[in-house]
């Protein structure tokens, strides 16, 4: 079996789309020697031309090999990776007990099962290939690892040496239980995402000139590859239908409230939805903490954003979170500058002496 417990390479990478080239990019970052391997050679020239690796020779003999492919291929790339050399075998997959039971009930890949280690970082975008993958999208991001039982214990150290190596943060959940999970924080908000942006595909035109940066919050995953996302709940089909009952227990309350006139029970609901929106961890998983936004009128001309930064900066308040929304009827965006409630006022204060139009 090859070295384990610490990462020192090389590493294969299987499948250089947006995750796995950035699983590349950060491991070359590190100085760690990458191979890459794709069904497609025009992603592993890409990823290759962006520094990611080189392509693998069939005489490399890596001590930890990445399976970054879609879902539906998770379960035969693994088993393929465990047969064709020593190496630790991890992946990056949003789902797990599949690809783990397919590595179990095949008889020749249980017998190396010790050597596999599933895992899963929860950083993303909704733009996908090699062109798309940055270095840094790992960095202080939680990256799920899931071992079995049978998991050789070096196995599990050189996984998770790859995850502090790219700049993650380690979360430990069995297989089962990261399945649940992410259907509840991921696949879940992805489909009602969908549902909610496809009422507006056909909608008139005047319709949507009201949209505003609510909406775009709302819809903005919606625009991942449907191809992928099918192949991601269908991996995943309890944990998903289980909660989507739930939901479809909530909107059937919610269209009788409304029907009904009931504004108790309608804002029960309601105040369900803000309890939820406070479990979300804040920065660095710490408890969420209360926050007001400042909103700047900003004209769309160059340097005018960078300028609004710096003056945000030199009012020595720190900004958590921003969001642009543009206008579209008139040559300026609506910034939103997000902050700690107890800062918000000194924030408006500091900005309108320095000439900008804001409001709360």
């Amino acid at each position: 079996m090859a070295e384990t417990g610490r990462l020192v390479g090389p590493v294969e990478v299987v499948g250089t789309g947006l995750v796995g080239t950035s699983v590349a990019l950060a491991c070359r970052r590190a100085g760690l020697e990458v191979l890459l391997s794709d069904r497609s050679d025009e992603h592993v020239r890409t990823a290759s031309g962006l520094g990611a690796g080189r392509a693998r020779r069939p005489d490399d003999r890596p001590q930890l090999v990445v399976v970054a492919v879609p879902p539906d291929a998770l379960g035969p790339v693994i088993t393929a990776a465990l047969a064709a050399s020593d190496a630790v075998v991890t992946d990056v997959g949003s789902i797990k007990a599949r690809p783990l039971a397919h590595v179990l009930e095949d008889p020749a890949a249980a017998r190396h099962a010790s050597r596999y280690v599933g895992s899963h970082p929860m950083a993303g975008s909704e733009h996908s290939g090699p062109l798309a993958a940055t270095e840094t999208l790992f960095e202080g991001r939680p990256w799920a690892i899931t071992p079995h039982p049978g998991a050789d214990v070096g196995a599990v150290e050189l996984v998770e040496d790859l995850v502090r190596v790219v700049g993650a943060v380690v979360a430990w959940l069995t297989p089962e239980e990261h399945d649940r999970a992410v259907a509840r924080i991921s696949h879940v908000p992805h489909l009602v995402s969908s549902l909610v942006a496809a009422r507006l595909a056909g909608a008139p035109d005047n319709h949507l000139s009201l949209s505003g940066q609510g909406v775009r919050d709302v819809t903005r995953v919606a625009a991942g590859d449907p191809r992928l996302y099918g192949q991601i709940v269908a991996g995943n089909a309890a944990a998903v239908g289980e909660l989507l009952v739930e939901l479809r227990g909530d909107l059937d309350a919610m269209i009788a409230a409304i029907g009904a006139d009931e504004r108790g029970d309608l804002e029960q609901l309601l105040e369900v939805g803000v309890a939820g929106t406070r479990a979300i961890p804040g920065k660095h998983g710490a408890p969420a903490t209360a926050t007001v936004s400042v909103f700047v009128t900003v004209p769309d001309h160059p340097g005018e954003l960078a300028r609004l930064l710096a003056d945000a900066v030199a009012s020595e308040v720190n900004v958590e979170d921003i969001r642009i929304d543009h206008d579209t009827s008139r040559p300026t965006g609506l910034v939103e500058l997000v902050v700690d409630e107890r800062s918000g006022e000194r924030l408006l204060v500091s900005l309108e002496s320095r000439g900008w139009v804001t409001h709360r």
